[in-house]
This record gives structure tokens, sequence and C-alpha cells, in this order.
């Protein structure tokens, strides 16, 4: 039985997949399944990841569009390894990723998710800068009202606690992620590594989609809050969409991305920075 399954959904997902599935294939650790959850593609990306011929993908690919928390449900029912991790089809996983997060809740018995640094990059292979960073539960869940910082694509914990806090249907949109953090971290303890573990793809911005999921993060949100009777959590997520919003306006106007992007542009590590070169490259295949 593999110690580790790597969850990867993917929904035509041809151009990048080959580059996200080797990014895991040649990892550190190698004691691990990857369960590709394909949900109805259209082009050949079940073709491309069966043509890499490693015994330690797992295909599975009925054919129907079930949506991301369906199928992330479902994978949690098909992993056999005694921790989960997750994997987006157009990200990169640094090459010791599941080593270093394997071997952290492995020292931390009382865990149950951990996350790791990720580093934003655009499809033109630029490099923006680091995604938000918090270490411990208590520092993690200090401002749940904004957001909780850990990159879902970056999440590795126990099954059990999978199994225990499914995702949430019928499916939060584009924020299912933040839902069952904040569902479950009243009976949880979460962490971050501060390595930079996975590249996050940062695609072109879609006003749309982003309000979409702003609004189904609010409603998820007020939902819980409501729900513990905590109030004051209550106002401030109402304050913060209203803030969030107005962002999000300015960065749909000409150049207004840019400018939020050089609020990531923290030092990102030389170290990390060549490997994702090198990934991106193909020199890390």
């Amino acid at each position: 039985m593999p110690e580790i399954s790597i969850l990867l959904p993917v929904r035509d997902g041809a151009r990048t997949i080959e580059a996200a599935a080797l990014s895991i294939l040649n990892q550190s650790f190698s004691d691990f399944e990857l369960i590709l959850l394909d949900d109805g593609s259209s082009d050949d990306t079940v073709e491309r990841v069966r043509a890499l011929r490693d015994d330690r993908i797992k295909i599975h690919s009925d054919g129907r569009k079930l949506g991301l928390a369906p199928r992330l449900n479902q994978g949690i029912g098909l992993a056999r390894g005694r921790l989960l991790a997750r994997m987006d089809a157009d990200d990169l996983s640094l090459p010791c990723r599941l080593e270093i997060q394997r071997n952290y809740l492995l020292m931390h018995p009382d865990v149950d998710l951990v996350a790791g640094r990720a580093v934003v990059f655009r499809n033109d292979a630029e490099i923006i800068g680091l995604l938000p960073f918090a270490a411990e539960h208590e520092e993690i869940m200090a401002r749940p009202w904004r957001a909780v910082p850990l990159p879902h694509p970056t999440w590795m914990g126990r099954k059990k606690w999978f199994s225990q806090h499914l995702y949430r249907l019928p499916e939060v949109r584009r924020a299912e992620d933040q839902e069952l953090l904040l569902r479950a971290a009243p009976v949880s303890r979460y962490a971050c590594v501060p390595d930079v573990v996975l590249a996050y793809r940062q695609g072109r911005f879609d006003l749309r989609k982003t309000l979409l999921a702003r609004r189904q993060l609010l409603a998820a949100q007020a939902g819980i809050f409501y729900r513990a009777g905590e109030w004051k959590k209550l106002l401030l997520v109402s304050l913060f969409f209203g803030a969030k919003v107005a962002v999000d306006l300015l960065a749909a106007l000409p150049g207004g991305q840019r400018f939020f992007f050089a609020r990531m542009a923290h030092a990102v590590p030389v170290e990390s920075a060549t490997l994702l070169r090198k990934l991106l490259s193909g020199h890390g295949r």
C-alpha cells in the first residue's frame, strides 16, 4: 500500500497536465499513488497522462462532469494512502515537496493538515512572488474573515481527517477549500511549512469567476459564523467583502493586475526560483 495518495482532479487540462504529473512522478519521495480524477474532459488529457506509463498513476474517468468537490470526495474514497495530498493540473510541485510535508506530519502528530509556501508564476514563465504565509494554527486562523492562508494545491493531511471532513455538497464553487477549512477548524489543527513546495500558475484575471468565488465564500463564511454565534466575525466578513470586491474591480482595469502583483513580490528564495525555471523549461523532468 502506498504511504501517500495524491488527488489530481482535472477537466480539459491537456496543455499543462503532463508537466504537473511529471512534477509529482519525479519527487524525491516515491512511495505514493497519483490518482487522476478526470471530470469529463473532452480533450486528450487522459491519454497524455496514460502515455507517461507509470504504475503509480491510477486513472479514474467516467465521462461525466460532476465538479471539483464531488471529484475530490471520490478521490478520498479511492485513496489507499495513510496520507493524502492535493495537486492541481496546471501547477508544479517542487522536487522535495512530498518528502518535506510527510516528514513534518511524522514529527507533528497533533497536526491534521499541513500546507506549504507557493510561488506564483504566469503562463509566460514570469515569476511574480509568494502567496501569503502563516506557520502555526493560531496565526493561520487569526483572521478567518479575510481568508485562511493555506493554498489548496499544497495541502497534505491524514486520510482520517479528510474522511471526517469531506468537501461540502452542493459545492461551494471556487471556494470549496476555504469552506472546509473554516468548518473543520474548531476540531482540527493546521500548519504550513516555510519551504516553497509548489509553483502556482496565475492565469488571466477573470472578473466574473472572481466575483462568483467571492459571493460563494461570503455565503459560506456567514453561515459558519452565524451558526457559531460569532457576531464580530460575521460583521467583519461583510465589511471585508466590500473591500475585496473593490480591489477586484481595480484589478480588472487595464494594468490593474500588474499593480497588485507588485504587492506579492516578496523575495523568492534563489533555490526555489532556480528549480521552478528548470521545471518550466522542461529540464527538471
